[in-house]
């Protein structure tokens, strides 16, 4: 599959640009496809050759500036390769990692850490993940035990541990999000940002069995007097909140562009099965019963990416995109879900079986209702900040 043909809609983009963008994506993520992506999965590897040539062809750097090897695009340029990514069947979570590293390193770090880096991360030749979740803190960031103690002499030691770490087996290093042991001017717990190499002494990784099925594994990750260098920290000491919540609109649009992709993914699958396979001598996408769901899905996702394109839009801007992300995150949750769900089902028995590329996604899908931010969490957002509610938590 490779045409982008429900993904190249007008209705969303008329940048030619843009369509360029996709198209290029597109036939080149198609000749992986999701056969090749499924293998590496459940082989439980990492999908080398197709980042590779993503990295080569400009495409992982595409939203960094031209200085640091990017392509000298923004956020709806990412958006764009993330999401063809996921409708030609390979969604690419690690690409929505560096939605969150790379701009938060450019806006935030020193010119060392840029120049360590950012071109490496455009490329593909270096991989960085982020580490913020923890078992005990969950949604609420403030309450971060993981602390970062400082050290005669110069730099500082991290002793804690993160949860649902993605994808720091294949990293070379971690954004981690710290509580600093000296509180701040203020009286209060302050958070600091370090970049942590992840083969530093004191670091080990324990993988959660999970459901996803993707290439890119969970881990806990546990720091045990984890050394960091004085030049490692990103912006300064106890700013690391402030630069957190800067890369939280960011991922939210890269989680809701890879969730309408696969939502793309699923309902092409669905309305080519449903004009081959016929039953009573017609096409069951004949049928009403089989057509309308996957209209209603279709509007659904157009919906979403409507949505998620004029957040990352807002974003490139410089203007306030945290309603229209939040509301892209959660409209895109939703749509993936739907059309996925109608996509097995059109399917029949077939849905089920991994053959057919549809019910090995599920649990991808049904996280991206949860992950990087709860559908409740959005409503909570937008209860509190679009209609002027009483804050509920």
């Amino acid at each position: 599959m490779s045409d982008n043909r429900l993904s190249d809609s007008p209705v969303v983009s008329t940048n030619e640009d843009r369509r360029a963008l996709r198209d290029s994506v597109g036939r080149l993520v198609g000749k992986y496809g999701r056969p090749y992506f499924q293998k590496v999965a459940k082989e439980g590897g990492f999908p080398e050759d197709l980042w590779r040539d993503l990295g080569e062809g400009g495409f992982l750097g595409v939203h960094l500036p031209e200085e640091y090897g990017g392509g000298g695009g923004g956020l709806a340029d990412l958006a764009v390769v993330i999401e063809e990514c996921a409708a030609q069947g390979c969604p690419m979570q690690y690409i929505v990692i560096a939605s969150i590293c790379g701009p938060i390193l450019l806006n935030h770090g020193s010119d060392v850490l840029k120049d360590r880096w950012l071109a490496g991360l455009a490329d593909g030749s270096k991989k960085m993940c982020f580490a913020i979740t923890e078992p005990d803190a969950g949604t609420n960031t403030h309450k971060l035990s993981t602390t970062l103690t400082p050290v005669d002499g110069g730099g500082w030691r991290i002793n804690g541990g993160k949860y649902w770490t993605s994808g720091v087996d294949e990293a070379d290093a971690m954004l981690v999000v710290c509580r600093d042991a000296e509180v701040g001017p203020s009286g209060k717990p302050t958070l600091s940002l370090v970049v942590v190499d992840t083969q530093a002494p004191g670091i080990t990784l324990q993988v959660i069995d999970s459901a996803l099925g993707a290439p890119e594994r969970q881990f806990m990750v546990f720091f045990d007097d984890v050394p960091v260098a004085a030049d490692s920290m990103i912006g300064g000491q106890g700013e690391g909140l402030k630069q957190v919540f800067a890369g939280l609109n960011p991922e939210r649009v890269a989680a809701a562009a890879i969730a309408n992709g696969i939502a793309l993914y699923a309902l092409d699958k669905a309305s080519t099965y449903a004009n081959q396979r016929e039953v009573w001598g017609v096409p069951i996408g004949t049928h009403q019963g089989v057509a309308h769901p996957l209209a209603k899905s279709y509007i659904e996702v157009q919906l979403a990416r409507l949505m998620n394109a004029r957040a990352a839009e807002l974003f490139d801007a410089g203007l306030d995109a945290g309603e229209a992300a939040n509301m892209a995150k959660y409209a895109a949750g939703e749509a993936c879900l739907g059309a996925l769900d109608n996509a097995i089902q059109t399917h029949g028995g077939n849905g089920l079986s991994n053959e057919y590329g549809l019910s090995d996604l599920w649990f991808t899908a049904r996280m991206l209702r949860t992950a990087p931010v709860s559908r409740e969490m959005v409503l909570n957002y937008i209860g509190q900040h679009s209609l002027g509610l009483p804050k509920s938590y």
